[in-house]
């Protein structure tokens, strides 16, 4: 029986691949890596059994991702609201973020950045976070920000704090970047500047809330939300998620 359903779930990617065809590809894709926990309490694991199987279907996603041409994926992997929580539930998890973006980077396969305020984290993991961005920093391949610490209101107040110092230390008035100030500016100092905005932005566990990620970038992005916890999270949930996306006409806040 399981022999025959692996057939048929193949027969069926096969046939998703097929239905995108000249379906347009994101260049960018967000993805909220939601369900670790709630996948874990069904099967009576612990969290961070949880949060092991999550960090392990990483790569997967990022493989798909690169199958289709996408040249940067944004994966939010921990908030600032989640560094509130119990020690001994963080420290396992920050400890899983480590490894899985360790991993990562030791593949060589994709160009590593960190996204989030990494001087909220403890200073062991924004060194491993900061190694693994330098370690591909040559890498000629897909983008991959992980998000760490992230918080959609943070990124935007800390890119207005660098638009102001950087203003300062030019001699700038108040009154005179006032008078100038428009969105480009803000977005030239946001963590991903440079980068595209996600066209397209994934969240899964069956939540439909953005819960401020990607607060600025996603102004104009298509939204998809899937049921499944992100353990489960398969190939053919993120061809379902391309054809959603490429039935779309994008209307850019029309």
């Amino acid at each position: 029986m399981r022999r025959l359903t692996d057939v048929l779930y193949a027969a069926y990617a096969k046939r998703l691949t097929r239905q995108l065809g000249a379906v347009p590809v994101p260049r960018h894709v967000g993805v909220l890596v939601d369900g670790n926990r709630r996948w874990a309490r069904l099967r009576g694991a612990g969290t961070e059994e949880g949060h092991r199987a999550g960090a392990g279907n990483i790569e997967n996603l990022l493989t798909w991702c690169d199958e289709v041409g996408v040249e940067v994926v944004t994966l939010w992997l921990l908030s600032t609201d989640n560094l509130g929580r119990p020690e001994r539930e963080l420290r396992p998890l920050l400890g899983i973020i480590e490894d899985v973006v360790g991993s990562l980077a030791a593949t060589g396969r994709w160009r590593i950045h960190p996204v989030g305020s990494l001087d909220l984290l403890p200073p062991a993991t924004a060194e491993r976070l900061r190694a693994a961005e330098e370690t591909t920093r040559e890498v000629d391949a897909m983008l991959v920000n992980v998000a760490v610490g992230y918080g959609g209101r943070m990124e935007i107040a800390d890119a207005v704090r660098s638009l102001l110092q950087e203003h300062a230390t030019r001699g700038t008035t108040i009154e005179e970047l006032a008078e100038v100030i428009d969105v480009e500016h803000i977005a030239e100092h946001l963590y991903t500047k440079g980068q595209p905005d996600p066209d397209l932005v994934i969240r899964t566990s069956g939540e439909q809330r953005l819960s401020g990620f990607l607060l600025w970038q996603s102004a104009h992005s298509e939204f998809y939300f899937c049921e499944a916890f992100w353990p489960d999270f398969r190939k053919v949930d993120f061809l379902r998620a391309l054809r959603a996306y490429g039935e779309r006409h994008r209307r850019y806040g029309s």
